[in-house]
């Protein structure tokens, strides 16, 4: 049964309230002021509070700031009532997140409609919620074990060689296992630095306290770390002649750290979807004295407009036809840090000719 919370100094409007809902079939509890209709919020979690603006020991305004603050009550649908009608008064009351503001006098149909629709679009956002998590625990069931076994595997199966049968080796053959173990290993290791970092990033998402410890107050020099990386990333891929770079001058407000996870994980996915002999292009620019603007252009897989709305973290696409390694956390992490840093990410790509990923950043 869906339960209704009606917060409300007046005993005759609330009681009128409660035997409407109660009528309605709501299960229904009140509190005639703003502290107690917290502590009910919090003890009960109510599906939809109801709540008058003007109230004692806590006004409205209180009462709802206090339930966005907790994680138990931060989603719950909201309606202000008020006799007040000042538009500032609204813009208060929605700025601190409520949903809906009702003045009195109102009628009953009124109210119920607004319950309604309230309600209806919590089950719409509950749908799509379990809709997304079902998708994410699907991708991380079909690609997290098969990322953290595979190099895993490869460094068991290798270093077990050494151990039992390095009588047996020629010497040249030591040092080609051994190879393989560090790749290996190195593998193995940034997967892991990437499911740590992008739960970081996830919590900060929702924690502004944790959003402030990872943002940082570093700034960078962003043309000589991008260059920087991107050579890494194109002798790593034996790509160093289709490396193409023009890069400007510009700082960033952002620690080197992020500013290299973004263009690492951008150059890497340019270098692994497309082929050997064709260019990738990385450009830096200052727009003005505020933006700084980071472009990665490839001429290869790309990625369909369904495929670029759906980025996310372990999301992966046609991997039963292309051969491919990593969690999918790349472009996932690239716009939370993104994102983080008061930027943005934007994908433009035709699919079998080119992507084009753009980062914008505070300078």
């Amino acid at each position: 049964m869906t339960k209704i919370l009606v917060i409300e100094d007046e005993e005759f409007v609330r009681a009128n309230l409660l035997e409407l809902l109660d009528a309605e079939s709501f299960s229904v509890m009140g509190a005639a002021n703003g502290l107690a209709g917290v502590q009910l919020a919090r003890e009960y979690v109510p599906d939809l509070v109801v709540c008058d603006i003007v109230l004692p020991e806590l006004d409205g305004y209180g009462v709802l700031s206090a339930l966005r603050q907790n994680a138990l009550t931060a989603a719950i649908p909201f309606i202000f009532l008020t006799a007040k009608s000042d538009r500032s008064q609204v813009r208060q009351g929605m700025s601190l997140g409520a949903d809906d503001y009702l003045t009195k006098p109102f009628t009953h149909k009124e109210l119920l409609e607004a319950i309604a629709t309230r309600l209806e679009k919590r089950a719409q956002a509950r749908a799509h919620f379990d809709k997304e998590l079902e998708e994410l625990r699907s991708n991380i069931a079909a690609s997290l074990p098969h990322e953290f076994l595979t190099p895993l595997t490869v460094i068991t199966a290798a270093s077990e060689i050494l151990v039992r049968h390095s009588d047996k080796l020629e010497p040249g053959e030591v040092p080609e296992i051994a190879e393989r173990i560090h790749s290996s290993a190195e593998r193995l290791h940034r997967l892991i630095k990437n499911f740590l970092l992008y739960t970081r990033l996830e919590l900060a998402a929702r924690d502004p306290a944790q959003a402030d410890l990872l943002r940082g107050y570093g700034t960078s020099e962003a043309s000589a770390a991008i260059a920087d990386v991107a050579l890494r990333a194109a002798q790593r891929a034996g790509r160093a002649a289709d490396l193409h770079l023009e890069l400007g001058t510009g700082i960033v407000r952002m620690e080197q750290r992020h500013l290299i996870k973004i263009a690492e994980e951008l150059l890497d996915n340019a270098f692994k979807y497309s082929h050997v002999g064709t260019p990738v292009h990385v450009s830096c620019r200052t727009d003005d004295v505020r933006i700084v603007t980071l472009s990665v252009i490839d001429q290869g897989r790309g990625m369909t407009t369904e495929q670029i709305a759906r980025v996310g973290a372990y999301m992966q696409f046609d991997r039963e036809q292309h051969e491919q390694q990593g969690q999918g956390l790349g472009l996932a992490i690239v716009k939370r840090l993104t994102e983080l840093h008061g930027g943005e990410l934007s994908i433009e790509s035709v699919p079998g000719q080119r992507t084009s990923v753009r980062v914008v950043l505070p300078a």
